[in-house]
Formats: structure tokens, sequence, C-alpha cells
């Protein structure tokens, strides 16, 4: 696909998490990362998917008769999808009255997100609110992600961009110019664990933290927290000494981990591996902030 046209997954409005005021979300698909408790499974692959919930089948059977592959089975009272044999034509998605099919994916031009985004114009002038990009990681389709950003401020839209900074700087320089605030996610600091986890070197996204931070760019550092893999005082403790060292970073978001995801890896035919993880204690949380703060840092708890 061209560059005018990128791959989105979602958009959300009314969100107040992701930036000041009332914001719409523009999630886009496709990821670099594989963060074990990514709780928008549907974020990283960069193609659109079939996706299947069970729970709204009525096994009526009629997208099977309409699968040229012979993808999709009828079994017992539900049917069966074999994701290998789809070529997502849509012909299923067409004929499931339920809904229980869809295309998880569209491609958009930057027009057709801004004919959604503008119907809150209101909205954002009374809150001093606007857009953020979301993903996935939007820095992986630099090229729309600037034309987009570009043309909202254009049109007197605040925007905000949140990203992990696994890129190239020169895709980070083609978009951060167009944006008034950076939501930066830090995972792990321990350049091991981070690879374990993530399954990328978290030396890039470091080091683009410091040159965004030296810009003088807006810049929020979020930090997921996910009990057992990176919740421990210590870790964090050397993670919060990091963004304190950060030029113009006084504040780090903290982003409890929590089970939302856990039907989007159903719906995708993927399995949820931290079924036994549960959400973070508050006193956890609580114990983490005194941590941070010692470290200068003000904290957020994202709820």
């Amino acid at each position: 696909m061209i560059s005018s046209q990128g791959l989105i997954f979602d958009i959300q409005r009314y969100s107040v998490h992701d930036g000041p005021g009332i914001r719409t979300l523009v999630f886009l698909k496709g990821c670099p990362l594989r963060c074990r408790w990514c709780s928008n499974p549907e974020s990283q692959k960069a193609t659109p998917e079939l996706g299947f919930r069970r729970a709204l089948c009525i096994g009526c059977g009629v997208c099977v008769d309409v699968c040229s592959r012979q993808a999709i089975q009828l079994k017992d009272t539900s049917v069966e999808v074999d994701r290998s044999q789809c070529d997502l034509c849509g012909e299923c998605v067409k004929v499931c009255s339920p809904e229980a099919l869809s295309i998880v994916g569209r491609w958009v031009t930057v027009e057709q997100v801004l004919a959604e985004v503008e119907r809150d114009l209101i909205f954002y002038e009374l809150s001093q609110g606007g857009i953020t990009i979301s993903g996935g990681e939007p820095l992986a389709q630099a090229h729309f992600v600037e034309a987009l950003l570009k043309t909202c401020k254009a049109r007197g839209m605040t925007t905000a961009i949140e990203t992990a900074g696994y890129a190239p700087w020169s895709s980070i320089e083609r978009v951060i110019r167009y944006a008034d605030l950076v939501l930066y996610d830090l995972k792990h600091i321990d350049p091991v664990v981070h690879r374990q986890l993530i399954g990328v070197s978290n030396r890039p996204i470091l080091e683009n933290a410091r040159r965004i931070a030296n810009l003088e760019v807006p810049l929020t550092m979020r930090c997921p927290v996910v009990p057992g893999f990176n919740d421990a005082p210590h870790d964090m403790d050397v993670l919060f000494r990091f963004v304190a060292n950060l030029p113009g970073v006084k504040q780090v978001d903290l982003l409890p981990y929590h089970r939302l995801g856990k039907s989007k890896y159903a719906m995708l035919g993927r399995d949820y591996v931290l079924k036994e993880v549960r959400p973070p204690a508050r006193q956890n949380l609580e114990r983490l902030t005194q941590v941070a703060n010692r470290r200068g840092l003000e904290v957020n708890i994202v709820a």
C-alpha cells in the first residue's frame, strides 16, 4: 500500500487517559514488539486478520457454504476456522448475521480518518483535547502518521502519539515535529530481560527516549506494571532513575496490567499466556509510587 493509506484496527472516541482533555484514539495495526501482556493482540500483525467470536456464533452454517477455500467447517453447534486456509475474501463476514466473523484491520486514507475524528471537534475545543495515535506501533507507519498529524495540525487540532520508540530515528523525526505530546512506553530497563519479555533489544528504545527528551518535546514516560515480570521495586527503581535523568521529564504514568484483552486472543485463535497473572494490588502500586517519588518523579496511575 502507498503511504497515503494506513492500516488501522480501531478508532475510539471519548478517551480521557491518553493525553489531555477528551481525545479520539486512532489505533494503527502492526508492531515489532511482542509483549507477553499485550492487551491489543489484534495490533501485532501488519496485515488484516479474520476474527471469530465463538460466543456469538449460532451454528447456522451459512458461512461454511460461501467459503470457497473450505476454511470454515461446521462442528456441533458452532464452526471451526482454519486460518491457514483463509484468504480474507470476506464473503463469510458478509453473510454472518450474528456478526461472529469479522475482518480485523482496514486500509484508510487520511481524509477517512479525519471524517471520524472531526465529529468531536466541539469536545476537543471545550476540554483542550485532540487526537492520539496509538497502536500497535505508529512509527511502523511513519509516512502515514506524518501525513495524518500534519493535516490535523493544519486544521487546528492538538496531537499526541503513543509509541514504544522501537524505530529508526528517521521515522521518529518525520512524526515528532507534528506531535504536541509524546507518550513513551518503557517496558523493562534490563536489556536481557527486555529481550526475553518483549522479543527485541531495548537499546534503540532508550537511546530514542534520550534524543526526544533533548529536543524539548513534551514527553510523558509510561510504564506497564505486570506482576512477576517487571514490578520488582529494584527493577522499577532503575527504570525510574533513567526517566528522572531525561531532561524536562517530571512525571511517569504507571499502567497496571489488566485482563481486558483476554477475549481478543480467543477471537484471533491465539493462546493467552498470562492466564494465571492477576492485576497488581493497590499496595504494590503505592509502593512503586513511593520509589518513583524518591527519584523526584510525580506518578499518575492510569486506571
